[in-house]
């Protein structure tokens, strides 16, 4: 609890990078919104100690900085409304954030391995995960194959929205970045 302004500022430091590198920049507004979302996720994890929403954090220890995140937690309003509540009942991986400087060096993956672990030791036995954004949909598909829903221009022309969902005792650990 104690580093949750450090936190918080990493989301913000995430987001505002992932929207620019996604050309979304000027989507100020949606950005604010999904700051506020991660913050209220955070908070989540606090109040309910765990219960409601749990968080793993990684952490660089050498310069005592946030460098990645990782959460589960019920599935969003907007994986109910595009899945007409087939997965209202799954948790949601989500908050699947590294930061910028630390991108590509397998944090990522690290931290989805150990989500799987731990919602296999908490008898979870199924997850859904969704995707607005080009890039991290292109890495999502390359660790978890096709998804099970896209939503073509979603977004926007060009812009799809896809929804994973996945059976943990069917996912073996991801080594690869």
């Amino acid at each position: 609890m104690e580093d949750t302004e450090e936190i918080q500022q990493f989301f913000r430091t995430v987001i505002q990078d992932t929207f620019a590198k996604e050309g979304l920049s000027e989507l100020l507004e949606d950005m604010e919104n999904e700051i506020k979302d991660k913050k209220r996720y955070l908070e989540c994890d606090f109040d309910s100690y765990g219960k409601d929403r749990y968080f793993l954090i990684a952490l660089d220890k050498k310069h005592n900085q946030v460098i990645g995140t990782i959460e589960y937690g019920p599935a969003s309003d907007l994986i109910n409304c595009c899945t007409d509540g087939e997965l209202k009942e799954w948790n949601e991986i989500g908050t699947v954030f590294v930061h910028p400087t630390y991108q590509g060096m397998g944090i990522g993956t690290l931290l989805l391995n150990v989500m799987i672990l731990t919602l296999q030791n908490r008898e979870i036995k199924e997850f859904c995960l969704d995707s607005g954004y080009i890039n991290a949909q292109k890495i999502w598909k390359k660790k978890l194959g096709e998804p099970h829903y896209l939503l073509k221009d979603y977004w926007g022309d060009g812009s799809d929205h896809m929804i994973w969902k996945k059976r943990t005792n069917d996912m073996s650990i991801i080594f690869s970045r």
